[in-house]
């Protein structure tokens, strides 16, 4: 558990050496359970017909979440839908609750809930908040990445919080990381596509074969723990083919005092 103070020595220790550092017992059984209904209703609520088939992905390969509705969600409760959700013929497959990627991007903003845990004195500062779900049956690989890809400043500065709402394991898709490997820095980046007429985002940076011989240590955590990550080090989940959903709530924190968020990130 963190103190008063913040972490322990040891703590940081860890997570300097490592690069991401779980936190079990930091949120209650009641608190868990408040986001867990918060966002059932907002789903239960949600009219499918008012919102594209935008389906999210981190694998570059694929653009399909790089739109519009993507883009101008910073301010907003939007929805992102796994690729297996679908019919061939863009008909929804499954229960709408079971379809869902990922919702964001202003939980923190629209969400009582959401707005509590995110603001809470143990976590404050500048962020960008979103909900990912690993779906059972259906749910979507998470390449390889460096979260600093997507959140970057000059020097990099962002941190990941995971607060898993369900427990995770290898079967529903835990999070899995390179040890020390935030020590890499960044060489790619996920940008606004500055060319007129094509994609609304691109990367710049040489492509490196991140998951190449690379050794992940899975992390098996409980429901309600906190997962600290740093935003240079990679990290990834395998498809969640199980019967057991991994829902979880996550959102990145940046230093403001001498920093940069750069222009260019979407």
């Amino acid at each position: 558990m963190m103190d008063a103070d913040g972490l322990s020595l040891d703590q940081l220790e860890k997570f300097k050496r490592d690069g991401f550092l779980v936190i079990d017992g930091f949120f209650s059984v009641e608190e868990v359970e408040q986001m867990r209904q918060a966002m059932h209703k907002i789903v239960e609520e949600m009219n499918l017909d008012e919102h594209p088939k935008s389906i999210f992905t981190t694998d570059e390969s694929q653009t399909k979440f790089r739109d519009d509705y993507f883009m101008t969600s910073g301010d907003k409760i939007r929805f992102f839908f796994e690729q297996g959700a679908f019919s061939d013929k863009g008909e929804l497959i499954t229960d709408k609750h079971k379809a869902i990627n990922k919702v964001g991007h202003a939980l923190h903003a629209w969400n009582p809930v959401f707005k509590q845990v995110t603001f809470d004195k143990r976590i404050q500062n500048d962020c960008n908040f979103f909900l990912t779900s690993q779906q059972p049956g259906i749910g979507g690989e998470v390449t390889p990445h460096r979260d600093s890809t997507f959140l970057y400043t000059d020097p990099p500065s962002a941190l990941g919080l995971w607060i898993p709402l369900e427990d995770c394991t290898l079967e529903n898709g835990c999070l899995q990381f390179v040890p020390s490997s935030q020590n890499d820095g960044i060489e790619r980046r996920f940008i606004r596509n500055p060319e007129a007429g094509g994609p609304l985002t691109s990367f710049i940076g040489p492509l490196v074969e991140d998951d190449d011989g690379r050794e992940y240590i899975p992390q098996f955590t409980r429901k309600g723990c906190l997962v600290l990550i740093h935003g240079t080090v990679l990290h990834k989940s395998a498809p969640n083919k199980s019967e057991k959903s991994r829902h979880a709530y996550t959102f990145h924190i940046i230093e403001q005092e001498n920093t940069e968020w750069s222009k260019q990130n979407w």
